[in-house]
């Protein structure tokens, strides 16, 4: 892979901008229900070994374009933790990182969407990871990251109840105090035990209503039932292996976090284009 002047490179992105561009009047075909439900294969450990090293290699192979594009990751969390640096949302600023993993499933869209189109053997460039709005299941796409984006939304609304039912109503009046009442006292290792269970409820109904759905959406002619009920399917035969692919998402997702958010640029890329592979291992084509 050779290294380009920046001037070069610039100019390749906006004629593939363009080339990308052409496909949004394409978007809002209706999408008819599959006749027969798409095959579930059971799959291994070793399966998601497979799928996260093939991520890696499509990170690897396009790594200047999916760095472009998930820069967005970081400056959106460093946003959303500006906004909660009163005292006030203070409480909210960890559900709101920890929540990231209830719509990342729909943050990884294009990176889907390129992993595809390499597959295909196409060429590939950042622009398009936006060529999903030309998907004749765009309709069942956008439906299915608006209930994401629902779960999310009730996830937060979940952490304030926790917060004032262990807490109190009161909001924090500082930093320090706020991290005395949570970690010194038996209120707070209240709040910190319902709240790690009551969010892991949430993300195990999200991993296993998006653990394929989303590549299903994109690779296939199905609706938003039949995508949600193959996701279904695989998470019950494979209980096993995609409780593992949920840790290790969990646990790429924490370490991505760790340095002001900015590992997220690449380990964003790296788990979304290994949930395509993941996809392709776990549903028969």
């Amino acid at each position: 892979m050779a290294i380009r002047n920046p001037i070069e490179w610039s100019v390749d992105q906006f004629r593939l901008a363009a080339v990308a561009a052409g496909s949004v009047g394409r978007a809002g075909h209706r999408v008819a229900a599959p006749a027969t439900p798409p095959r579930v294969r059971h799959i291994a450990a070793a399966d998601l070994v497979e799928a996260v090293q093939r991520g890696l290699d499509d990170f690897m192979a396009y790594r200047s374009d999916v760095i472009f594009l998930c820069l967005i990751y970081p400056v959106v969390g460093l946003v959303l933790a500006r906004l909660a640096s009163g005292y006030a949302m203070l409480p909210l600023i960890f559900p709101l990182a920890s929540g990231f993993a209830l719509i990342g499933p729909l943050a990884a869209i294009g990176l889907y969407e390129m992993s595809r189109r390499r597959e295909a053997g196409a060429p590939i460039g950042w622009p398009d990871a936006f060529g999903v709005v030309g998907s004749r299941s765009f309709g069942a796409i956008v439906a299915l990251g608006v209930l994401l984006i629902a779960i999310f939304a009730l996830w937060l609304v979940a952490a304030a109840l926790i917060y004032r039912a262990t807490l109190g109503p009161a909001p924090p009046s500082g930093v320090v105090p706020f991290l005395h009442d949570v970690f010194a006292t038996p209120q707070g290792w209240a709040m910190i035990g319902i709240g790690i269970g009551v969010g892991f409820l949430f993300a195990c109904l999200v991993l296993a209503i998006s653990v394929v759905s989303f590549p299903l959406l994109l690779d296939r002619d199905v609706g938003f039932a039949a995508a949600i009920a193959t996701s279904l399917r695989v998470t019950a035969a494979n209980p096993g292996p995609i409780a593992l692919w949920g840790l290790i998402v969990a646990v790429g997702l924490v370490v991505g976090s760790i340095p002001l958010l900015f590992g997220l640029v690449f380990v964003m890329p790296i788990l979304g284009h290994a949930s395509w592979h993941l996809y392709r291992r776990a549903v028969a084509r």
